[in-house]
């Protein structure tokens, strides 16, 4: 199985709504699967950080409960995704060091939300 949590690619989710949204941090969780949103740093833990309960399976796209994760496709396949990509990477690049917390401090936070970093 490919592991999901190696990947480096931008990974998106579709909800069981089969909306879609991107997904800045994911975390093994004893009960599934611990995730952020894009500027998840910028709002609440309690909206911005959230547990898919299930087994995470699969190669790529991944299943959880009725969640699949992909890696983001190319330009035009998900024109909204891809805009808010380009939105989280300016971001990231625009203002550096001061856009995100440091790794330390991102584990330090999903292990206090449960996730087995």
């Amino acid at each position: 199985m490919a592991d999901l949590f190696s990947v480096t690619a931008p990974l998106a989710l579709r909800l069981p709504d089969d909306s879609r949204k991107l997904m800045a941090e994911c975390f093994p969780h004893p009960r599934g699967l611990l995730y952020l949103d894009i500027f998840w740093h910028q709002d609440t833990p309690q909206q911005a950080a959230h547990l898919i309960s299930g087994e995470l399976t699969g190669d790529g796209p991944w299943r959880i409960g009725d969640h699949i994760i992909t890696v983001l496709g190319c330009q035009g396949v998900d024109p909204g995704l891809q805009d808010d990509h380009s939105r989280w990477r300016d971001y990231l690049q625009t203002f550096g060091e001061q856009a995100y917390p440091p790794r330390e401090q991102v584990l330090e936070i999903a292990r206090r939300l449960g996730a087995e970093v």
